[in-house]
């Protein structure tokens, strides 16, 4: 099989990066793998087996259009089967554009819970307001456009497939769930820097609007005054940072917060705090929760991605509405005080994320038999 990816993924021109990993076993999978993606500055086309990186550096304005160029000279040269999105947005709008006369069969991976009324959504009366992306509406037109032209669709939960087939119906194809891979294998505990914490929460992700750590700091806000030794420990970047450090300041959370930057041991530290926390307004499937799940630590989250569908509420994880800190802290205080809590939720939710990863299976193998369908039909309609 001859599919091109087109991605948005820099770090696959990193040879020893975990997305080039990933890259190679799809490769070695399909038979030949063509990878078009931004990429850092001088950054080269790069042939490894049949795995074949195809690098562009553009401003976002021109993105869609440089992408949608080179995507069609690849298919026409290449003799590109099937041509994989990885998104229904810009790179979904250029792959829809680049199939356009050509006998490739386009398929589109949808990763973000995108039909989410938090998609666009800013806040309530109970919570801050974040700045979401004004593109963000945009988006939403594009998926109405390059959806169901997709000769194949493919999310990575049940939630996200129930939401496309109550907006869309038969106007798409029925969509594929094939989750996300994550090693069932746990790397060691990291000690979390030097704290006078007696009970330590930790976040892990991007820095973004979406992730709503707002709101992680407003319950942490209430809950202080009673348990003066609680602390957070933020980990990862992104454009809020000094955003919520301003904020974490503002709330008089100056002794109670660390912010770590981008940690590449952050699994391992997840296994020395006593509680994994996230606010996410949305989640297409929540790698992190599987994660702190299998790092057997406490987990706080808003119903999102997979909770629901994997982790069930008050039974593995501790879940509450998106923005609503007045829940997440009231779920912080049952944690500090409740004992079994603390440890019958963790081995609940260990279970839960190994029973799943066992029915995700080979995931490599999954993917190309999703792709083979439209391969299939590719060659059937040019014989």
């Amino acid at each position: 099989m001859n599919v091109l990816f087109i991605s948005n993924d820099p770090s696959i021109f990193d040879e020893a990066s975990v997305a080039r990993a990933r890259m190679r076993e799809y490769a070695s999978a399909l038979g030949m793998l063509h990878v078009l993606s931004n990429a850092p500055l001088g950054a080269r086309d790069v042939t490894e087996g049949g795995l074949h990186l195809h690098p562009i550096k553009v401003s976002k304005l021109f993105r869609v259009r440089v992408l949608a160029k080179r995507a069609h000279s690849l298919i026409l040269r290449e003799k590109i089967e099937v041509v994989s999105a990885q998104d229904p947005f810009e790179h979904g709008l250029a792959a829809l554009r680049a199939v356009k006369g050509t006998p490739a069969k386009l398929h589109v991976q949808v990763h973000t819970d995108f039909l989410s009324p938090w998609f666009v959504r800013v806040g309530n009366w109970r919570s801050p307001r974040v700045h979401m992306p004004i593109l963000n509406k945009l988006r939403l037109r594009i998926a109405d456009k390059v959806l169901p032209e997709a000769d194949g669709v493919r999310v990575v939960s049940k939630r996200i497939k129930d939401s496309l087939m109550t907006k869309y119906g038969t106007n798409i194809r029925e969509p594929s769930v094939i989750s996300i891979a994550v090693p069932q294998e746990v790397p060691e505990a990291v000690r979390l820097p030097s704290h006078h914490f007696t009970f330590s929460l930790i976040a892990v992700g991007r820095l973004e609007a979406e992730k709503r750590i707002e709101d992680i700091l407003v319950a942490l806000a209430f809950v202080v005054p009673k348990y003066p030794s609680i602390g957070l420990f933020v980990v990862g970047e992104g454009r809020q940072r000094t955003r919520l450090e301003r904020m974490t300041k503002k709330l008089g959370l100056g002794e109670h917060v660390q912010f770590l930057g981008n940690r590449p041991d952050a699994w391992g530290l997840m296994q020395s705090a006593h509680a994994f926390i996230q606010a996410s307004a949305y989640e297409g499937y929540g790698r992190t929760l599987v994660e702190a799940a299998l790092a057997k630590v406490p987990i706080i989250t808003t119903d999102v991605g997979i909770v629901g569908e994997v982790f069930k509420g008050y039974e593995d994880v501790l879940a509450a509405p998106v923005a609503d800190p007045t829940e997440l802290s009231l779920h912080i205080v049952t944690l500090v005080e409740n004992t079994n809590a603390r440890i019958e939720l963790p081995q609940h939710a260990e279970a839960a994320a190994r029973a799943h990863l066992a029915e995700v299976g080979d995931l490599p193998a999954r993917i190309v038999g999703d792709l083979s369908v439209l391969q299939k039909s590719y060659t059937e309609n040019n014989l």
